[in-house]
């Protein structure tokens, strides 16, 4: 191998909902670098082979998600390297997809508040592996009854928030009736030390019994009323002002004229 070779730096892992990237610096000119996944119970699997990028997709050969597994970047020449010497590599912190990919975003499918009941239906964020029959995989597939979903919700314009757990696909919490309530929902994996938490969803907000002043606020009722009251002042000095102009005309008109 080539000792004058860079080889990698700054190796990180950037994995959700199990679709992993390998990412590195530098740049390489003059050079390429090709990927070797290992892991302790088969053979090494090369990725991106004399690749010009700084990342690679390793998503498949992680499929056995609860190994551990660890990179080999190795900088190689154009000419790649012959069969009785290394080319110069780094080698990355080890990784388990299981406990360590971030848990995406779920998918709120329908919500309603009806009287005081908010219901919350959802759905499980889809991984890149599929089953035989072809469809995708989702989380909850993976992780089974590792999963839970927390609903954080709480009174619209209000700071205080209240959350509910379950296992399911849909929450049901009781609500005031008269409030409208925003929401949102968020993976869990209670055993892990790390990454516990998933990212959040979209924040949605109910709107029933929603009134006027609720979503404007009331400053700008004042600013209406005090609009009304100077476009009403205006019309009545207005309607005062021609009342005066046609009482003066028809005095004019009932006075004789000069020299008759």
């Amino acid at each position: 191998g080539n000792p004058e070779l860079p080889t990698a730096v700054n190796i990180t892992w950037s994995s959700i909902n199990f679709k992993t990237i390998l990412q590195w610096q530098p740049k390489p000119s003059g050079y390429f670098y090709t990927v070797e996944i290992q892991r302790q119970t088969s053979d090494t699997k090369k990725k991106c082979v004399q690749t010009a990028e700084t990342e690679c997709d390793v998503t498949d050969v992680l499929r056995n998600v609860r190994e551990t597994y660890t990179a080999h970047i190795l900088s190689v020449t154009s000419s790649g390297t012959d069969n009785f010497e290394e080319p110069p590599f780094a080698v990355s912190e080890k990784f388990t997809p299981y406990s360590q990919t971030i848990i995406g975003k779920p998918e709120i499918k329908t919500y309603a508040q009806k009287g005081s009941k908010l219901s919350v239906v959802f759905q499980d964020p889809l991984t890149p592996y599929t089953f035989p029959n072809g469809s995708f995989q989702s989380i909850r597939d993976i992780f089974q009854h590792d999963l839970e979903y927390k609903l954080y919700y709480w009174k619209d314009q209000s700071s205080g928030k209240k959350d509910a757990t379950t296992k399911s696909h849909e929450f049901e919490v009781s609500v005031d009736s008269t409030k409208n309530y925003c929401f949102y929902i968020q993976g869990i994996i209670p055993s892990r030390r790390e990454n516990r938490n998933g990212q959040e969803s979209t924040v949605l907000c109910t709107s029933v019994g929603r009134s006027i002043l609720d979503e404007y606020g009331a400053e700008v009722f004042i600013i209406i009323a005090v609009i009304a009251i100077a476009v009403i002042t205006l019309a009545i000095a207005l309607t005062v002002i021609l009342c005066k102009r046609k009482k003066a005309k028809a005095v004019r008109e009932k006075e004789p004229l000069n020299g008759v």
